[in-house]
C-alpha cells in the first residue's frame, strides 16, 4: 500500500481497557481518534454498550471498529431470535472474533485492522470479559487488559503494579481513571476523554464520563 494512503487512513490511537474484579468488569476508553498527526476526533465513543448484557470497546480503524459494532448488535439479536435464547458473552465474544477474523482475511486496499475487548453478564448473573486480537484470536481476560491500543504499554505498566485479584467494582474504577489519565499523558494517540463502564450482575452502568480540557498558564517569573 502507498505510503500516502497509510497516512490518510483515520485510526483510533486509542487507550481501551477491561479489569477484571471480584463482584464484575470495569471496561474503559479514552476519546481521541487520529488520522497520522492530525486529531480528527475528541470526543469519540470508543467504549459502547451493545445491547442490555453486552459492552464493547475497539481499538484499530475507526470506520472497521463502527461496523464491528454494528454487525455484532445486528447479529446478537437475530442470533436471540432464531434461537429463543439470549447468547452468552462467550458466545458474543466468538461472534465478535468470528467477523473480525473474516474481514481481516478478505483482499482490500486498505487493511482491516481492530482489536477488541468484549465483556458482559450472563442469565446466571456470572460476568466475563474477552480480548480479540487484531487477527481474530480470542481469549478470556481474568485480571486485566488493554488489548493493542496505542495506550498499552502505560496502561499495563501502571496495571501490572497496583492490580490485585479481589478488587471491589469500586476500586476497579479508580483503578482505571488513574489508567486512564497515565496513557493520556505519555501516549500521544490517546487523550480529550474518558468513558467508564460497569458490569455487574445487577446490569450495566456508565459511571464515569469525564472531558479534558486544556488550560494555559503563565509561567511564574522569579
Amino acid at each position: 500500500m502507498d505510503s500516502e494512503l497509510k497516512k490518510s487512513i483515520l485510526k483510533t490511537g486509542t487507550t481501551i481497557l477491561g479489569i477484571v474484579c471480584k463482584d464484575g468488569i470495569v471496561m474503559a476508553a479514552d476519546r481521541q481518534v487520529t488520522a497520522g498527526n492530525l486529531v480528527m476526533s475528541k470526543d469519540a465513543k470508543k467504549v459502547v454498550q451493545i445491547n442490555d448484557y453486552l459492552v464493547s470497546s475497539w481499538t484499530g480503524g475507526a470506520a472497521d471498529a463502527q461496523r464491528l459494532g454494528k454487525l455484532l448488535s445486528a447479529e446478537l439479536k437475530l442470533k436471540e431470535l432464531r434461537s429463543r435464547s439470549r447468547p452468552t458473552v462467550k458466545q458474543s465474544a466468538n461472534l465478535a472474533a468470528s467477523i473480525t477474523y473474516s474481514n481481516v482475511r478478505q483482499p482490500s486496499m486498505i487493511p482491516n485492522i481492530v482489536g477488541s475487548l468484549v465483556g458482559g453478564f450472563n442469565e446466571d448473573g456470572t460476568t466475563e470479559l474477552y480480548t480479540i486480537e487484531p487477527a481474530g484470536g480470542v481469549y478470556r481476560v481474568n485480571d486485566y487488559d488493554a488489548n493493542f491500543g496505542s495506550g498499552m504499554p502505560y496502561v499495563l505498566g501502571l496495571l501490572e503494579r497496583l492490580y490485585k485479584k479481589d478488587l471491589s467494582i469500586k476500586e476497579g474504577i479508580e483503578l482505571a481513571k488513574e489508567a486512564l489519565k497515565s496513557s493520556t499523558q505519555r501516549d500521544v494517540g490517546s487523550g480529550y476523554g474518558i468513558d467508564i463502564f460497569t458490569i455487574t450482575k445487577e446490569g450495566i452502568k456508565k459511571v464515569v464520563e469525564q472531558t479534558i480540557e486544556p488550560d494555559y498558564k503563565d509561567d511564574k517569573k522569579n
